[in-house]
Formats: structure tokens, sequence, C-alpha cells
């Protein structure tokens, strides 16, 4: 995949997925209102919260298009994978006040962010083998009896 084809799917996935945000957004504050977290929000913190939720959908859901690079090696779009949504996560906490900007809750956050992308990862990896393990199974089968 070349940069062009590289960007334009970036693009594509990422305005797909963006419309999710505010969406999510919504959920989340409605979870807090009612949790008693939040009581009220300013203009200012919900225009923050839509603008930083929906650029942070586009950048998730574009970043995705990085493992459409057949020349990147898998562990290397991984990480450059989770790098840019560990940075993008960080600072939309950080922009929203939803996260202190101490160190603790940053290596609290970091800690929590790497193990659920760590898990996230091991069901995918878990997933795709079996499946792999079922085509080829199903592919020997085959060709012993055509």
């Amino acid at each position: 995949m070349n940069m062009k084809k590289f960007v334009l799917e970036f693009l594509r996935r990422g305005f797909a997925a963006c419309g999710m945000g505010p969406i999510i957004l919504a959920i989340l504050y409605l979870i807090l209102q009612q949790t008693a977290a939040v009581e009220t929000l300013t203009v200012n913190q919900v225009c923050i919260g839509i603008f930083s939720i929906t650029a942070l959908a586009f950048i998730a859901g574009g970043m995705n298009a990085i493992y459409q690079i057949e020349r990147l090696p898998l562990m290397v779009a991984i990480l450059i994978h989770g790098s840019v949504l560990y940075i993008s996560y960080l600072v939309t906490y950080l922009l929203n006040d939803w996260l202190d900007w101490g160190v603790m809750s940053i290596v609290v956050f970091s800690a929590i962010f790497l193990v659920g992308y760590i898990v996230i990862w091991a069901l995918i990896y878990s997933i795709t083998k079996n499946r792999t393990e079922r085509l080829n199974e199903a592919l020997k089968q085959k060709q012993q009896n055509p």
C-alpha cells in the first residue's frame, strides 16, 4: 500500500468512526450524571468533549489502516497503533479533565491502557489463530478428498 492509499484509507475509516464519538460522549455524560460524578456541565466542557471525542474516534478508526501496509512488520504496526492510541486517549482524558495532571494518575492510566491493549490483542490473536487453524484443516481435508 502506498502513502496515498494509506491516507485515503485512514480518512475513510476515520470518518466512518468519528460519528460514534459524540454518541459515546453523551452516554458517558449520562452515566456520570447518574453516579453523581457530574451534576452540570458548562458549554465549554460540552464543546471540548464533543470535539475531542470526535477527533479521538477519527484517529482510532483511521489508525486501523496501519495494518493494511504489507511492508510493515506486524509488531511495528502494533507498536505504532498502540502508541498513537495511547497518546490520543491520554490527551483526550487530560483535555477533558477526566484525568488529573499528576504523575500517579498518568502512571495508573498508562498501566490500565497497556493491560487493556494487551488483553484485546491477545483475544484478537487467539481468534485469528483459531480461524486460521480451522481454514488450514479444511484445506487439508479438501486436498485429501477431491
